[in-house]
């Protein structure tokens, strides 16, 4: 028999349910005031706040406010990389496609989203933090430019790339997406028309201008006229 005391079963389930869904809520509202905010003005009560919950609560989870952010960088960006090396592994059309591919994959997943502006607070504050700065760069800048590079090696061994210095070229494919962060989070508050930017076409449009450049026999623009 249920004792009166006793909280009922349904009542226990959803408890542990919401207890099971509080990291993901926690590190969802970081992300927000993160975005928002910051690093460094970002409070953890402010977090616990917009989460629901007690800062008390917040520290069972995270620590500390550079374990909760990174734990923002590992659930938004650097816990992706897996599935990306494995999207890479299975894909069957040319170098250039996969390029144009990569491009697309990355504004929907990542460039679209509040995700994105954790590029721009590390852009800002990456001086005043080398702990989360040295993490960055393991766990996302690290992982990011070897992808980069295994598409580009991917085309100079098919021989649809010429022979490239990888260093430099990891950053054309780069310096579009870090725009494109910029715009959506600083940029296109100054810029006049920003809103006019479209970020699918500015993509398709980057995409042709380096393959232009990478390709071993350039990509026809159109038919000759001669």
């Amino acid at each position: 028999m249920q004792s009166e005391s006793s909280p009922l079963p349904g009542t226990v389930a959803k408890r542990e349910r919401r207890k099971q869904a509080r990291p993901g809520e926690l590190i969802g509202a970081a992300l927000e005031l993160f975005v928002e905010k910051g690093y460094a003005a970002t409070r953890v009560d402010e977090v616990a706040a917009r989460a629901g919950v007690s800062k008390g609560t917040l520290f069972l989870y995270f620590p500390s406010k550079e374990e909760l952010f990174k734990a923002v960088v590992r659930e938004n960006i650097a816990g992706r990389f897996a599935e990306w090396t494995l999207e890479l592994d299975a894909f069957e059309g040319s170098t250039d496609d996969l390029l144009r591919y990569c491009y697309q994959v990355w504004w929907e997943r990542i460039g679209s989203t509040k995700a994105s502006g954790i590029t721009k607070l590390m852009l800002s504050e990456a001086h005043h933090f080398p702990e989360i700065t040295q993490f960055y760069q393991r766990e996302v800048m690290g992982p990011g430019q070897a992808l980069i590079r295994r598409i580009l090696q991917r085309g100079v061994d098919r021989k649809e790339f010429r022979p490239l210095d990888m260093d430099c070229a990891v950053y054309l494919v780069l310096a579009p997406m870090i725009f494109l962060m910029l715009w959506k989070h600083s940029m296109g508050a100054c810029v006049p028309d920003a809103e006019d930017l479209d970020p699918e076409k500015y993509l398709a449009m980057q995409a042709d201008n380096i393959l232009h450049g990478l390709c071993a026999a350039a990509p026809s623009s159109g038919p000759s006229t001669t």
